[in-house]
C-alpha cells in the first residue's frame, strides 16, 4: 500500500439506476476521512441518465474521480474494469443502492492495517427503508475470521459492503464474469473470495464498516424471485469450488452439512444449478481441476 497513489479506492458499478445512484453519491460525498482516497465509477452500459448523473457529481466532488464506461454483460465485467483502474492497495466496493456511514473508509482501512495477510473484509449491511423486505442485509455484531483455505458459506460476506486487498484480487485474476447480476449465476463476491482464500489470504467480517441498503423490494414476489436467484448462485458457487483441487474436500463436506438446515427443494435447486455450471464449463472448455 505504501507505493500506491491513494490509501483506498471506492468502487461503485451501476447500470440504468440514475435516480438511485444520485442518492448514493450524495452519501458518498458525506464521507469523512483524512485518508487519501479516490472514487471509481463504472457505468455498465446504461441507457438512462446515468452518464449525466455521474458527470454532474464528478464536476463538484472534492476527491479524484475516475469514470469508466464498460460495455459487456454482467456486473463482474464492470467490477473487473473498475478494480484494474484503481490506484491504491485497497479496493472498497458498495452497491449503487447503498449509503455508507461517514466513517466507512476509515473503518475499512483499520481492518486491513491490523492484518497484512487480510485479503478481504465484509461489513454490516443495514436496512435503510423499513418498508422494504428484510433481505440482502447483514446485521451481525459478531466479528468473524476466515483463515486461508477454509470454507466460506455463501452469504457470509455480501457484495453490498466488501473490500479487497488489490494484490489479492489481482493474484487470482479478478471476478469471474459468469457470476453476478446480469450473468448466469449470482454470487460474484462469494466466488472471488473463495479463490482469494484458497490462494493463501485470510478474510474477515467486521461489523464496524456500515452501509444502509436501499434495495426497494417490498413484495413477497420480489423476495421469492431474489431468493431463487441466490439459490441458483449458491449451487454454482459450491460446484465450482469443489472442482478446484485446492478446495474440493472442504467444500464438499461443508456443502453437505448445509443441506441439514434447508428444505429438500432448496437443496435440489442448488444441485441442479451446480450441474448446470459443470455442463456449461465443459462446453466452454473451462478447467475442471482448478
Amino acid at each position: 500500500m505504501s507505493n500506491s497513489l491513494f490509501d483506498l479506492s471506492l468502487l461503485i458499478c451501476t447500470r440504468n439506476r440514475a435516480a438511485q445512484l444520485a442518492q448514493t453519491l450524495k452519501r458518498v460525498a458525506a464521507i469523512q476521512s483524512q485518508l487519501k482516497w479516490e472514487l471509481v465509477l463504472v457505468d455498465n452500459g446504461s441507457t438512462d441518465r446515468t452518464s449525466a448523473v455521474l458527470g454532474e457529481f464528478a464536476a463538484t466532488f472534492d476527491h479524484p474521480v475516475q469514470m469508466i464506461n464498460q460495455q459487456g454483460r454482467g456486473v463482474a465485467i464492470a467490477k473487473n474494469a473498475g478494480w484494474r483502474a484503481t490506484r491504491s492497495g485497497i479496493v472498497v466496493c458498495i452497491d449503487d443502492d447503498c449509503y455508507p456511514e461517514e466513517d466507512h473508509l476509515d473503518a475499512i482501512f483499520e481492518c486491513f492495517a491490523k492484518d497484512p495477510k487480510l485479503g478481504f473484509v465484509g461489513g454490516r449491511i443495514l436496512l435503510h427503508d423499513p418498508r422494504d423486505r428484510r433481505i440482502t442485509i447483514q446485521e451481525s455484531l459478531e466479528p468473524l475470521f476466515f483463515p486461508a483455505g477454509g470454507f466460506i458459506r455463501a452469504g457470509s460476506i455480501q457484495g453490498a459492503n466488501v473490500a479487497y486487498r488489490r494484490a489479492a484480487v489481482s493474484g487470482v485474476g479478478g471476478f469471474d464474469p459468469w457470476f453476478g447480476a446480469g450473468a448466469f449465476y449470482s454470487g460474484d463476491e462469494a466466488e472471488l473470495i473463495a479463490r482469494i482464500s484458497a490462494a493463501g489470504w485470510n478474510g474477515a467480517y467486521d461489523p464496524k464498516p456500515v452501509v444502509y441498503h436501499h434495495h426497494g423490494r417490498r413484495t413477497a414476489k420480489d423476495e421469492w424471485r431474489l431468493t431463487r436467484w441466490y439459490v441458483r448462485g449458491r449451487g454454482a458457487y459450491y460446484a465450482k469450488c469443489m472442482l478446484d483441487r485446492r478446495m474440493r474436500s472442504v467444500y464438499f463436506k461443508n456443502w453437505l452439512l448445509t443441506w441439514q438446515h434447508q428444505s429438500k427443494r432448496t437443496t435440489a435447486r442448488e444441485i441442479v444449478a451446480g450441474l448446470d455450471y459443470i455442463a456449461r464449463a465443459c462446453m466452454a472448455g473451462r478447467s475442471l481441476n482448478g
